[in-house]
């Protein structure tokens, strides 16, 4: 077996340039070389692939033999990387992140998260990302241990002094049942009493932070569920009722799968987030610019700029934000009514009411 040698980066150039443009001598033109030196290069990555032919010069324009088909694949997989390598260098020059550890709350409407994390990928194509979906203090819990470096954070339930936070908006809250659940039968509006008498499907915390709180329990029996998938799927089963972000479940009440419950003296909830990150640690590039899209995007505000970090501003432009009305299922409730007029999702500014309380 003939003795391998290792190909330099130029080779591997030079032979993809002459198979971009067709030609020994139109590769010398594009790479300001003299022609001599293209086929030089050519004939030493050949010898340092053992002998391998890589094209057929015994026609007018060189063509791939079947060996430089296949090399042409590698060699393209070894220059992207050598790009992103270079890349790469020159952001942690600049100072922009490796990584970002980002973790969101799961009420956080998927579609804004989404479209957030698209736009990110365009404007930092080097830098990784860690994403985590957690509820409750289990946010904040992955920001105070390290493990992310900034979040979308549901209500702050509990003390720490050392994060520092920023309102993000907040989505609307509904309880539900499925059809064939008891309360979904009730006429009008359903009294506190009669919730009680059934099984109340919960959200709870991963973490310790809120260990022992209770948040807009209503029943004393309950089924306490650290997924929020899993607490949609046994509502749709009809074992219990409980609260869901609105634009969760609207394709739901729309098909008739959910009811959406009206209670007696129970205004409209909201379901509050805002960004975090330690006071110690504060976002580098990406991760700033990752929170500022985020809080725009939640909010309806127009995309921060491009900056020396990220492509050019066209890529950054948010789509338009879907704000078309929803037609719920049957509802003879006006107030319920009104309740899901804006529901895609419902997302308020940061400044929420002062009646408004959040629901897990």
């Amino acid at each position: 077996m003939p003795a391998l040698g290792t190909p330099t980066l130029d080779q591997l150039r030079v032979f993809l340039t002459v198979v971009q443009t067709g030609s020994f001598s139109a590769a010398a033109r594009f790479l300001n070389r003299r022609q001599s030196v293209i086929s030089y290069t050519i004939a030493n990555l050949e010898e340092q692939l053992g002998g391998l032919v890589l094209f057929d010069r015994q026609k007018r324009r060189p063509v791939l033999t079947e060996a430089g088909t296949a090399i042409l694949t590698e060699a393209r997989k070894l220059a992207a990387g050598a790009d992103d390598l270079r890349a790469r260098a020159s952001g942690l020059l600049q100072g922009l992140e490796a990584e970002v550890g980002l973790a969101v709350d799961v009420m956080l409407p998927t579609d804004r998260l989404v479209r957030v994390l698209s736009a990110f990928r365009q404007a930092f194509p080097t830098v990784g990302l860690r994403l985590y979906t957690e509820s409750l203090g289990s946010v904040a819990r992955l920001v105070l241990d390290r493990t992310c470096v900034i979040g979308a954070s549901g209500p702050r339930l509990f003390c720490a002094e050392n994060l520092v936070t920023k309102p993000l908006g907040s989505v609307l809250m509904m309880p539900v049942a499925a059809p064939s659940h008891p309360l979904a039968r009730c006429a009008g509006a359903i009294p506190r009493e009669e919730l009680q008498q059934h099984i109340q499907l919960v959200l709870t915390d991963r973490s310790e932070l809120t260990k022992g709180q209770d948040f807009a329990v209503l029943s004393p029996q309950t089924w306490r569920l650290a997924d929020l998938g899993a607490k949609h799927a046994l509502l749709l089963e009809g074992l219990g009722w409980g609260n869901m972000p609105a634009h969760h479940v609207e394709s739901d009440i729309a098909a008739g799968r959910l009811v959406a419950l009206t209670v007696e003296d129970l205004p409209d909830h909201t379901y509050s987030f805002s960004t975090i990150h330690l006071a110690d640690t504060p976002p580098g590039p990406a991760a700033h610019w990752l929170l500022d899209r985020l809080g725009r995007e939640m909010n309806g505000l127009e995309a921060m700029p491009a900056n020396i970090f990220v492509m050019p501003a066209e890529t950054l432009r948010s789509p338009e934000l879907d704000r078309r009305p929803v037609t719920a299922a049957v509802d003879p409730d006006p107030r319920l009514r009104r309740r899901l007029s804006s529901v895609r999702p419902r997302l308020r500014p940061p400044a929420a009411s002062a009646k408004s309380r959040p629901v897990p």
